[in-house]
């Protein structure tokens, strides 16, 4: 921290006479002038002689500029410093010490550059410090490691949002404030943003573009000192999250390779043994999907979208086909569809698949006398408790109930083209 006025009279033993002598010195600068404010910027330390000092409002004009406190030189112009000045610098809490004249100036202005370069190489300092470890943690721990040990090197929290503003990765997430609203402040083409909420102050930064996330800082004191090393942090997380999304790039497209390698009947590890093939608008957490021609596509026994019927991994052209009918035809499988003498190319065989010959031959005479069971016993030449069996039996089969005349109409549709 900058040395304050208090400590600076301390070490050189100036009298404090007035005013709050607690605030950092920012710099020193000497002038006889009655009204020097259009040559400050705040923060000063002013020395006098005190040809001016008195003038009417001088202590007003000089607390208005900024000034921290006021250095006056006795010995020369005055032996003491003037009652008036002290209680006009007291009322107003401008900090006023006494230079003996002994204590040059320049022994004042020397202090102060020697504290403020000390601060200044200690602040450097440690933001080499923390750039090492940040960049290590980087190296280490990637994403997660960098955002843990920003929050440690700030002695505040951190939390990594993604683009929804949803957290990814945090460090001390317990004291994390509801952001939403902050996040819009990025709107409009801002990188960052900075305020102040629940005593702490709060600092927003996004990561290349709102795409990649926003790193979200808060603390207890001003960030001014640290900023740095935010900054440091905000560019290695933007660097892995690209690094990472060259990573997702050339998995998508090994995933596409993959799927186009069993268009063409040639295996790929690492899927069931028998699977749907689904065209959805989202990849899933989990299991094999693949990005074709514009579509998501996902091989899984469930999931989300447009599925074909069961296929294995030397079926996968027939199921993806299947999947595009079922979704142009706007039905969930592909053995849900129904409708008209025009049946789907595939449509027959994967809805009888899973019935055999005889199932086949009693559905066939059965639905032809429209679901009467003693005309269909008498022409399948078998009781009719033995017909109800088979029915059942197909039922367990296609997981559906013949109960429904959709189902039938499908049955008869595909039995027909079957049987052409």
């Amino acid at each position: 921290m900058p040395i304050s006025l208090h400590d600076l009279a301390r070490s050189l033993g100036l009298p404090v006479l007035a005013g709050d002598v607690s605030r950092p010195v920012g710099w020193v600068h000497g002038t006889e002038l009655a009204d020097p404010t259009p040559f400050l910027e705040g923060g000063e330390l002013l020395l006098t002689t005190g040809l001016n000092a008195l003038t009417p409002g001088y202590v007003d004009r000089l607390v208005r500029a900024g000034v921290v406190g006021l250095g006056f030189g006795t010995g020369l112009g005055h032996d003491v410093v003037p009652p008036d000045l002290v209680r006009q610098a007291g009322e107003a809490g401008l900090g006023l010490v006494e230079v003996p004249r002994e204590v040059p100036f320049i022994a004042i202005s020397k202090a102060v550059s020697k504290a403020l370069a000390a601060d200044e190489y200690a602040a450097l300092t440690r933001t080499s410090e923390a750039q090492r470890a940040l960049t290590r943690a980087a190296v280490r721990g990637g994403v997660a490691g960098v955002v843990r040990r920003l929050g440690q090197w700030i002695n505040g929290w951190v939390v990594l949002l993604d683009a929804a503003g949803e957290p990814v990765h945090s460090h001390n997430a317990r004291l994390v404030p509801e952001l939403r609203e902050e996040l819009a402040r990025l709107g409009g083409g801002l990188a960052s943003a900075a305020f102040e909420t629940d005593g702490r102050q709060v600092f927003l930064q996004a990561l290349g573009s709102r795409a990649r996330g926003v790193l979200a800082v808060g603390t207890t004191e001003p960030l001014d000192a640290d900023l740095n090393i935010v900054n440091t942090a905000a560019s290695l997380l933007t660097l892995a999250l690209a690094q990472n999304d060259a990573v997702d790039a050339a998995y998508r497209e090994l995933r596409t390779g993959q799927f186009r390698l069993l268009l063409n009947g040639i295996g790929v590890d690492g899927l069931p043994e028998r699977f749907r093939v689904f065209l959805t608008d989202d990849p899933p957490d989990d299991g094999f999907w693949a990005e074709h021609d514009g579509r998501i596509v996902v091989l899984a026994n469930e999931s989300d979208g447009f599925a074909s019927s069961e296929v294995d991994r030397t079926e996968v052209a027939r199921g993806y086909r299947e999947a595009r009918q079922a979704k142009k035809a706007g039905v969930r499988r592909f053995e849900d569809l129904a409708g008209s003498l025009e049946v789907p190319e595939g449509f027959a065989e994967a809805l009888l698949r899973p019935l055999d010959e005889e199932t086949r031959a009693t559905l066939r005479v059965w639905l032809g006398h429209h679901g009467a069971w003693d005309p269909a016993a008498t022409e399948l030449a078998i009781h009719r408790h033995t017909l109800r069996n088979r029915v059942r039996k197909a039922e367990l089969a296609l997981g559906r109930t013949l109960d429904s005349p959709g189902l039938r109409a499908e049955l008869w549709l595909a039995l027909h083209r079957e049987g052409q």
